[in-house]
């Protein structure tokens, strides 16, 4: 079950950890990283350097009348400028390259670990809130990284080489420095606890807000016919407000730290001047001195107003990196399966070892036996218990029940999207947790009633069922689904572009795509959640013609939302509340007068 406000709970739990982790993927990119830090280091020494010469600059005219020593001075600060001005630009250059290089890593590890999680971790979360961290999160951290690294690591070397300066030329106006900075500090830490906790709560509900959109958006029939209109604009109505005043708070002790420190760098300023010219007055300090202190003054306190200045963004790329890291920290499919499917000859064949030297080959058929299998999504609530069932090969399995009644999560069991809590599944005699999930996944195909496509084109989407498939068996596969003839009417046939989930395509046509699907992939095992229920009456036909071409001679397991699909079964199971409470075929069951009967007499109705 999703939880919509799952990461309105989150708060940081380790935000140095965090920190460290991020600046970890600065080694893919070690030499834009020191080249860039070097500049950094290189043009703010350089910047100190020519503050400084403002002392003997205007000392050589006021005080010493040196021409000649004014113009050695002068010549000196033009270069020092021109340092300060290309560092600047290489160490941006640089720090940008890498912030790209550093997200571009990141959304790859996201995605790739993303495919390898299992389908639990999807169903706990909604579609907009992982788009969120692709989005939001991402770019802000894209943001942060530029910005930021360059700016502290400038506000650092600034700061220190300030500092040292400020010392050298007055130690009573340096105190006086020291102290006002220890004011801006307390400012700094008391606006900045509030911005980040304000800024955590934006970016949680931005990705609240975000998966509830996503939801509305894709569900805009259901919210329509069932005139759910208003209360879905009164429930994005509070999620937008939460946002609001998440934001309002976060901007408001964002901006507020910029006017506070450039009053408090103003007043520091003003101190600075009338002491120093204080001190000139009594010849402890040179015009020359004061000049360059006040400079220094200036430097000093800009650096810290910036980086201060820069905490909102900062907070907001802590928060979306930590919800970063806890996808990539989610645990991945498990599969420790050593039984591995072989081909000996033109037959496959389960490869099962004995030992580590001997093995059995035993040749892949299609029985499936479930032996007291108990399961629950959650622990302590049983979904399933204690499922007995055999299916032989080319059988037809149905299942029947009302909502809830656990007829997926059979399904949901035989290809492992879930491990079963008691009990056995044997596939040929083989206990499935064994098998090797690709290779077990890779003798089944599923044909889904809410149908998912691919962008692409038709015979790319039809090749999903298996990527090597030739042209020939791409027709074949479609010509057995009977959906060749409205392929081929198609202005581009085959190369016919879909957008995303097939919307230029009837709902009977992406039906009838799905089905040479999976019959490319010419599986063992069938698994068919019945898909005629919402489609005209021809077209009914052809996708019943096409399932039944796709069953012959395999092991499929049906899930019946129609009792008059599955007539011809070998066997119907009739679940409730997670039991089968009847099973045998259709004469045996309404033989017996229970469920099935009711149901099929109309008394009760298939939910």
């Amino acid at each position: 079950m999703k939880n919509p406000n799952k990461h309105l709970q989150l708060r940081p739990k380790d935000p140095k950890k965090t920190l460290i982790r991020l600046f970890g993927y600065f080694r893919f990119n070690k030499l834009l990283f020191f080249g860039g830090i070097f500049c950094i280091i290189l043009s703010s020494i350089a910047e100190i350097a020519a503050n400084g010469l403002l002392s003997p600059i205007i000392d050589s005219l006021v005080t010493d009348h040196n021409k000649r020593r004014f113009i050695t001075y002068l010549i000196t600060m033009g270069i020092l400028v021109i340092i300060i001005s290309i560092g600047q630009y290489l160490g941006s250059l640089f720090m940008a390259k890498l912030a790209q290089s550093t997200v571009h890593k990141i959304r790859e590890d996201i995605f790739t670990h993303m495919e390898k999680l299992p389908i639990s971790f999807f169903d706990q979360h909604s579609h907009g809130e992982l788009m969120s961290t692709y989005t939001n999160d991402v770019d802000m951290l894209n943001q942060s990284l530029e910005q930021s690294v360059s700016q502290v690591t400038i506000s650092f070397i600034t700061v220190v080489g300030t500092f040292s300066m400020m010392i050298l030329l007055s130690p009573i106006l340096t105190v006086i420095v020291v102290l006002m900075m220890i004011v801006m500090f307390l400012s700094i830490k008391y606006v900045g606890q509030k911005s980040a906790r304000y800024f955590r709560k934006q970016q949680a509900a931005l990705a609240d807000m975000n998966g509830y959109i996503e939801e509305m958006m894709s569900g805009q029939k259901v919210v329509k016919v069932f005139n759910y209109e208003t209360r879905a604009i009164n429930d994005f109505r509070e999620r937008n407000d939460e946002l609001r005043k998440a934001s309002t708070h976060a901007s408001t002790y964002g901006v507020m730290l910029m006017p506070i420190m450039g009053n408090l760098s103003y007043v520091l300023y003003a101190l600075v001047a009338m002491i120093g010219a204080i001190l000139v007055m009594k010849e402890r300090l040179s015009v020359g001195n004061i000049a360059a202190f006040l400079q220094y003054t200036r430097t000093i306190s800009r650096p810290i107003t910036q980086v201060s200045n820069q905490l909102n963004t900062l907070f907001a790329a802590l928060a979306g990196a930590e919800r970063i890291f806890n996808i990539l920290d989610e645990e991945v499919e498990v599969d420790q399966g050593d039984v591995r499917l072989v081909m000996e000859g033109d037959e496959y064949f389960w490869k099962v070892p004995k030992n580590k030297e001997e093995f059995n080959l035993i040749p892949l058929k299609g029985y499936i036996t479930f032996e007291n299998v108990d399961f629950g999504y959650l622990q302590g609530q049983k979904v399933l218990k204690n499922i007995n069932l055999y299916a032989k090969p080319g059988q037809k399995i149905a299942f029947v029940g009302s909502t809830g009644a656990g007829k997926t999560t059979i399904t949901n069991l035989i290809n492992r999207f879930y491990e079963i809590n008691d009990g056995r599944i044997l596939y040929d005699g083989v206990d499935i947790r064994r098998i090797n999930k690709f290779d077990l996944r890779s003798t089944m195909s599923i044909v889904l009633q809410d149908v998912h496509l691919f962008e692409g084109t038709i015979a790319e989407n039809i090749r999903y069922g298996r990527l090597n498939a030739t042209e020939e068996e791409v027709i074949e596969a479609a010509k057995l689904a009977n959906a060749h003839y409205f392929i081929k009417n198609l202005p581009d046939g085959y190369d016919t572009m879909l957008t995303i989930d097939g919307d230029n395509l009837s709902q009977g046509e992406r039906q009838l795509l799905s089905i040479a699907r999976a019959a490319v992939a010419n599986p063992t095992i069938l698994i068919l959640d019945e898909a005629t229920s919402s489609v005209d009456t021809r077209t009914e036909k052809l996708i019943a013609e096409g399932m039944d071409k796709l069953m012959e001679g395999r092991t499929t397991f049906v899930i019946a939302h129609r009792l008059s699909t599955v007539r011809d079964s070998d066997a119907i199971m009739v679940l409730e509340h997670g039991e089968i409470i009847e099973r045998g075929n259709h004469d045996d069951l309404m033989k017996q007068k229970g469920r099935y009967y009711a149901l099929n007499a109309g008394t009760i109705e298939l939910e």
